[in-house]
């Protein structure tokens, strides 16, 4: 229940303050949420199969984040960003679509 109000009271702040994201971050964004929905489908399959913990979740998703962008920042020094950027997509997505499908198996037995 305590997520679930996290979670109200985020979105809230958001519509209410309409925080902005420096121009200079902006690329950074989209790959930062994909690697943090990667985390979260990754715990809900941790959780769903009795090894979900809260130190390893919080790791993992910081990490996740931060490697994503590092590798997108590192693309965009020595040119090929756009490429970079498509690569991490494609890897977390595969990433992510196997937790779902885990996800999925674990609860409809299919």
């Amino acid at each position: 229940m305590i997520p679930l109000i996290g979670l109200l009271i985020g979105i809230i702040l958001g519509i209410v303050l309409e925080p902005s994201l420096p121009a200079f971050l902006q690329p950074y964004l989209p790959i930062a949420i994909v690697a943090a929905m990667d985390a979260m489908f990754g715990g809900l399959r941790a959780f769903l199969e009795g090894v979900f913990t809260d130190r390893v979740f919080i790791i993992s998703f910081a990490s996740n984040v931060l490697i994503a962008a590092l590798i997108v920042w590192l693309g965009d020094q020595i040119g090929v960003g756009a490429q970079l950027s498509t690569g991490v997509i494609v890897v977390l997505g595969i990433r992510i679509f196997t937790n779902v499908a885990a996800i999925r198996r674990a609860l409809f037995h299919a």
